[in-house]
This record gives C-alpha cells, structure tokens and sequence, in this order.
C-alpha cells in the first residue's frame, strides 16, 4: 500500500459524508498525513440555465456561507487537524483537480453509489474526477 503525504477528502455536506471523512481520517491517521478538505458549489446559473428572475448573486452566496459553515463544523468534529477547509465554486471535477495540485495531493478520497455497469464503481461526480486527476483516487462505496 502507498504512503500517503496529503490526502484531499471531497464531500458533498449530505449525511453519507461521515463515512467519506471516518475514511480519510483513518487512512490520515495511518500515514500521519496533512488532511485537507473541499467542498464544490455549483453556480447556480448552471444548475438552473440562467433563467432564474431573481439577484443570483445573492443566493450563490447564501449557499456558499452555508456550506463553509457546514464544512466548517465538520472540520472541527473530525477529531483529526484538518489542514484546510476549503469550499470552491465551480464544475466539481474541475476545481478538485486544481486544488488537489495546489495542495501537492497524492490521494483524493471521495464517496460513490454503487450501481450497474460502469457506474457500478463511479457515480457522475465521482467518475469527472477520477479523469484528469494527477494522484491516486480512493471511491469510498456509500449506500450500503
């Protein structure tokens, strides 16, 4: 098995993320790595195909405050040093490879939904960041 140096923990703030987290926190505690964590909002605009008759701004910025709060208060019940705590906007795959080589990251550990066929082993989110990422991926199977 790889040492591992910096882990990254990708988390979506749902209930299924304790699992992801008791994970990366076991796999930090072992290799005596920094952890770090990240969260991606997705624009609203893009979610919602810029049609929405209200100040985006100002709801893009609730969620955020939201989710740095939440991220936040699992960052400091972890019961491990979490390094950063870092909430990105964005596409998901996208702004978790960038931070993930900022941080020099050798592991991403994310969670997955098992299904069928190929996304028996990814779920969408899942599978944009295992292409393209530059270090060792670890799916944390969640659902069951």
């Amino acid at each position: 098995m790889s040492h591992y140096n910096r882990i990254l923990v990708a988390i979506d703030l749902s209930e299924e993320s304790g699992v992801v987290l008791e994970r990366a926190k076991l796999l930090a505690e072992q290799n005596q790595a920094e952890l770090n964590l990240i969260h991606v909002v997705e624009i609203v605009s893009y979610a919602y195909g810029g049609e929405i008759p209200v100040d985006i701004a100002d709801i893009q910025t609730q969620i955020e405050n939201h989710a740095e709060s939440k991220l936040s208060a699992l960052a400091t019940s972890l019961g491990y040093p979490v390094n950063k705590a870092i909430v990105a906007t964005g596409n998901t795959g996208s702004e978790i490879h960038a931070v993930a080589k900022d941080l020099k990251t050798d592991l991403i550990v994310i969670g997955s939904h098992g299904r069928h066929g190929l996304s028996l082993l990814l779920g969408s989110t899942s599978n944009g960041v295992l292409h393209g990422a530059e270090c060792d991926i670890l799916a944390v199977r969640l659902g069951h």
